[in-house]
C-alpha cells in the first residue's frame, strides 16, 4: 500500500491493454490474432510482458478491492457484524 509520500500505483486491466494494441495494429492494416488454437491467456500475458507490463492473475486491483468490499457488505447484511454470533 502506498504511503503519504508515495502515490498509489496505477493498475490497468490487462485485457484493455491487449485490446488497445490490437486496435492499433488493425488501424495499421494488420490482422493480429491471439491464441489461434485455444486459450488466449498465455499469449496475451506474453504480449504484456513484451511491453514491460507484468500481468496479474487477479486483474485490476481497484476492481477487485471494490468487489471484496461489496462482498463484505453483503456478508455483514446477511450474517451480521463479525462477533454477533
Amino acid at each position: 500500500m502506498a504511503g503519504p509520500d508515495q502515490p498509489e500505483e496505477e493498475t490497468y486491466n490487462p485485457w484493455s491493454i491487449v485490446n488497445l494494441v490490437f486496435h492499433h495494429l488493425a488501424d495499421q492494416g494488420l490482422h493480429p490474432t491471439l491464441g489461434e488454437c485455444g486459450d488466449p491467456g498465455e499469449p496475451a500475458a506474453a504480449l504484456l510482458r513484451a511491453l514491460g507490463i507484468e500481468p496479474a492473475a487477479e486483474g485490476n486491483r481497484q476492481v477487485m478491492a471494490a468487489v471484496r468490499l461489496h462482498l463484505d457488505q453483503i456478508r455483514t447484511a446477511v450474517l451480521g457484524e463479525p462477533g454477533d454470533s
